[in-house]
């Protein structure tokens, strides 16, 4: 939704300048991260080597999502990050050799189904198959997120989610300027007005930072299947604040909405009933 507001007219007027993909998501991941710091504690700074890889990841999703949402519509890139889970199975079964039971199973394929859909169809707006297949890429980076969270689960919350914020913010800067060069990279720091940096920090913080804190935090008094169904809330929402700010651009095409009800169904059909399935991951902070 905000992402809109940094790119069409609204009465805010923090359209203009127009800001890079790679602005936006630089910006939400250093205000997320700074949101993050005043609750971490000494004890939980410790230091695994599957971070490195992990924080750099965080940083290609970010700019992979923002990117696919900035330049197609954000039904697409929404549905397309969820796609998480199912890449997250598929790694379960044929690389840590988990069982695979029958449910997730149809889960996959159905959601598998729906991500062929999406991209295919994509040419419905433009010919952008390459923004769809940023929103793949958005949802298989994401899939290791999970994993790595998965993995360091034993690791204070908040110290993973504040160094992937950060670390993802230094990444992205670092890229600019090596791409791109000092002098472009002092521009793209100081391009954004104090309007925009405002809506920015509260991007980074309710958006993103406040969500992450709070979803660790629950997951210790609400079921994982609970939380796996409460965050299907945000591919269904996301999308629907995002058309009602730009209804020319975010308006979903047939492929979409069929995609995503394939997405979203087998999502629900995967969290909702019944009981967790040998080694498959519940939930996930929101991206």
């Amino acid at each position: 939704m905000l992402t809109r507001l940094l790119q069409n007219p609204t009465p805010l007027v923090v359209h203009d300048p127009k800001l890079t993909p790679l602005q936006i998501a630089f910006f939400r991941a250093l205000f997320a991260g700074l949101f993050l710091v005043p609750i971490l504690r000494r004890r939980d700074i410790r230091f695994r080597p599957l971070m490195p890889a992990m924080v750099v990841t965080f940083a290609v999703m970010n700019a992979l999502f923002l990117s696919a949402m900035a330049l197609g519509t954000a039904a697409n890139a929404i549905l397309l990050q969820n796609s998480a889970p199912f890449f997250v199975f598929l790694v379960s079964v044929f690389v840590l050799g988990e069982v695979a039971d029958r449910k997730s199973l149809i889960a996959l394929l159905i959601g598998m189904a729906g991500m062929i859909v999406i991209v295919a169809g994509s040419e419905d707006i433009g010919g952008r198959i390459d923004v769809a297949l940023m929103g793949l890429g958005s949802g298989i980076t994401y899939a290791f997120i999970i994993l790595c969270l998965r993995a360091m689960r034993d690791e204070s919350p908040q110290w993973l989610i504040a160094q992937n914020h950060l670390g993802s913010a230094f990444c992205l800067a670092l890229a600019v300027c090596v791409i791109w060069g000092p002098t472009y990279w002092f521009e793209w720091l100081t391009t954004p007005t104090w309007r925009q940096l405002l809506l920015l920090s509260i991007f980074g913080c309710v958006q993103m930072g406040l969500p992450y804190w709070l979803f660790a935090r629950g997951l210790r008094s609400v079921s994982p299947q609970e939380a796996g169904a409460i965050s299907l809330l945000e591919p269904l929402l996301n999308p629907l604040w995002a058309y009602l700010i730009s209804p020319e651009t975010d308006t979903p095409p047939e492929a979409t909405w069929i995609g995503g009800l394939l997405i979203l169904g087998a999502l629900a059909y995967r969290y909702i009933p019944g009981r967790r399935a040998s080694g498959a991951p519940y939930g996930a902070p929101l991206a």
